[in-house]
C-alpha cells in the first residue's frame, strides 16, 4: 500500500480568518515568537497499489477539482516514505 498526501493551503494573498485568530490567541497561552499562523487542510489517500505515473495524475486531479478549490487555494501532490 502507499499513501499519497495532498496538503491545501489558502494562497499568500488571500486572508486566513483561522490562522490570524490562532496568531492572536497566541500570546495568552504564553506562546511568544510566532510573526504568523495560516491553516490548511491535508488529505491522506492509501493506494492498493504503487504510485505510478497514471496514478498520480488521477490524484492531481481530484486535487484540483474536489479536494481544492485552486481559485483561492494551492495544493502540493506527494508520495509518503514508509
Amino acid at each position: 500500500m502507499t499513501r499519497v498526501v495532498v496538503d491545501v493551503m489558502l494562497k499568500p494573498e488571500i486572508l486566513d480568518p483561522q490562522g490570524q485568530a490562532v496568531l492572536t490567541a497566541l500570546p495568552r497561552l504564553g506562546v511568544a515568537g510566532i510573526s504568523g499562523v495560516r491553516q490548511g487542510k491535508r488529505f491522506e489517500l492509501d493506494l492498493d497499489g504503487e504510485a505510478d505515473a497514471e496514478a498520480l495524475a488521477r490524484i492531481e486531479h481530484l486535487a484540483s477539482t474536489l479536494l481544492a478549490n485552486p481559485v483561492i487555494e494551492d495544493y502540493v501532490v506527494r508520495v509518503e516514505a514508509d
